[in-house]
């Protein structure tokens, strides 16, 4: 038996316990990112004499559990980043021609890409505040108009490919293709709705969707062996890149691209060499793709590599 000032407890009942729970953060110019695994860890020591205890409390050790029958639940849980799904308020504005795709290639730098499907009609562009200086490139959302003489109950989905530079700096405005402007009427009235120029919408966003498709990667023109540059197509999910890491064949070690416009990203160094392993890192939730060796050893600019990768919705 023990005496600790306040009653005496049998020494085979003394337990410490101390819980430590860690969760990784990753950096990035946004802000911290909350990585998905949590290491939970658990000492329990038991105190088997009551020497060692005497000894423990003497050089101030508090007595942290005293329990004849110990139950015990301890949860470490850390929240994964999600991306709202609710509707937003947004002002909405379209461009080019009534029935046109909308932009020619756009700040996102998806070039020819935005006149054929499945980007064809379903292009926009956004404020800065969704933009996020190119990161919000390849985003998906749901935008619906809210009159409903002349606005139909279902949403368009449009991917983001430019950004409006004259749009507001405040609330989220989404500034659409004409055809994509027009598809927010009831049948027949998308002329109608496009002679009113500026509308008050609901948006939310969507997963991409791109059936059929493994995700691509682009090497931009200019690219050498001492400059590489990439940009990433047909990304399911999220569809945003938040970071991007590349080992060449010679290295076991990924090094991080550097984020340079819209939704390419580049590597200074070298010489290197090929084949090319690429990593993403999406920007809303933080998932992780690896495309192992997916860039070949005789790669050429302006070559675009498809992996036999994507994210599972």
């Amino acid at each position: 038996m023990l005496s600790t000032g306040s009653g005496h407890y049998p020494t085979h009942t003394l337990i410490g316990l101390a819980v430590t729970c860690f969760h990784k953060k990753k950096g990035s110019g946004k802000g911290l990112v909350i990585a998905k695994h949590v290491l939970c860890i658990l000492y329990i020591v038991v105190y088997d004499t009551e020497r060692n205890l005497s000894r423990l409390l003497h050089r101030g050790f508090g007595l942290v559990l005293v329990l004849n029958s110990l139950l015990l639940l301890v949860s470490c849980q850390v929240q994964q980043p999600r991306v709202s799904t609710r509707w937003l308020p947004a002002i909405a504005t379209w461009y080019g021609n009534p029935e046109g795709d909308g932009s020619d290639g756009g700040a996102c730098g998806y070039g020819s890409m935005v006149d054929v499907k499945p980007f064809r009609a379903r292009v926009g562009a956004v404020n800065p505040v969704l933009f996020k200086s190119g990161e919000g490139c390849g985003a998906c959302y749901k935008i619906k108009c809210l009159d409903e003489s002349i606005c139909s109950r279902r949403p368009v989905t449009i991917i983001v490919t430019d950004e409006c530079p004259g749009c507001s700096k405040g609330p989220a405005q989404f500034d659409l293709s004409g055809a994509a402007f027009g598809r927010m009427a009831v049948a027949g009235e998308g002329g109608f709705l496009r002679n009113r120029g500026v509308l008050s919408v609901l948006y939310r966003r969507t997963p991409c969707k791109y059936p059929g498709k493994q995700i691509a990667f682009h090497v931009n023109e200019g690219s050498t062996n001492y400059w590489l540059s990439l940009l990433v197509e047909f990304e399911d999910g999220d569809g945003d890149v938040g970071s991007m890491h590349i080992r060449p064949a010679s290295s076991s070690e990924w090094i991080e691209m550097s984020h340079v416009w819209g939704a390419n990203w580049c590597i200074n160094g070298g010489p290197l060499k090929g084949p090319f392993s690429v990593k993403i890192t999406t920007l809303s939730t933080a998932k992780t793709l690896s495309a192992r060796d997916v860039i070949p050893g005789n790669w050429s600019p302006k070559a675009t590599y498809t992996s036999r990768l994507n994210f599972h919705l």
